[in-house]
């Protein structure tokens, strides 16, 4: 005879599984479109201006994406500027210590010039002044940015013996990335004149062998 009901021989139907929730189900792409939306925000309007519904407006989400995955203004553009540290320069490997400076000084001149980069920047440092936080947070991602990529040129170079053993880590790193933060952050120059980098390069190699 036949019936509807499940045979005695049958498994019990197992309960449907609760979908993830929070952070289970935070898509990736949404959190880096936030992530792209702040670097222009804060290039557009500058962080005393920015808000959570122009950044949500600008990665095309709604507020409560943003607030998912940050509790305010500050811990967001505190995770942006921190990511920061993490991502920092390639180490350059051209086998000298001097084409390893000229290298970083074009890829940094340039970075530093980006029209996002250059705008957000002097912001971020007139806010860091007043919130220190945000002071915390962006000098690590500068210090640490620049010190991986400086101690690395260096180990190299004292290696290879361009370079004395031991040469101090905190002199070094001024050295190498002062003058063109100087040049490029501080009094905004414009684009380097031809040569400028490479004479960088020479002079800072030249420093450093001098510690």
């Amino acid at each position: 005879m036949t019936t509807n009901a499940a045979s005695a021989d049958e498994p019990p139907a197992r309960p449907r599984r609760r979908a993830p929730a929070g952070a289970a189900v935070l898509r990736e792409d949404v959190t880096e479109a936030i992530r792209t939306a702040v670097f222009e925000e804060l290039a557009a309007v500058g962080y005393a201006r920015m808000s959570i519904e122009g950044i949500a407006r600008r990665a095309g989400v709604g507020k409560t994406a943003v607030y998912r995955r940050w509790r305010s203004k500050l811990h967001l553009v505190l995770d942006v500027v921190s990511a920061m540290a993490v991502t920092g320069f390639p180490v350059p490997d051209t086998g000298s210590l001097e084409g390893d400076l000229r290298l970083l000084y074009e890829v940094t001149s340039r970075a530093l010039r980006h029209p996002v980069a250059s705008q957000i920047i002097p912001d971020l440092q007139a806010e860091a002044a007043r919130n220190p936080d945000l002071a915390q947070a962006f000098q690590k991602a500068l210090r640490d940015g620049q010190e991986g990529v400086a101690s690395r040129i260096v180990a190299a170079a004292e290696q290879r013996g361009e370079l004395r053993a031991g040469v101090d880590p905190e002199l070094a790193l001024d050295l190498i990335s002062g003058p063109l933060y100087w040049r490029s952050v501080v009094i905004r120059a414009p684009k380097p004149p031809k040569g400028y980098l490479e004479k960088l390069a020479r002079a800072t190699a030249a420093a450093l062998r001098a510690l």
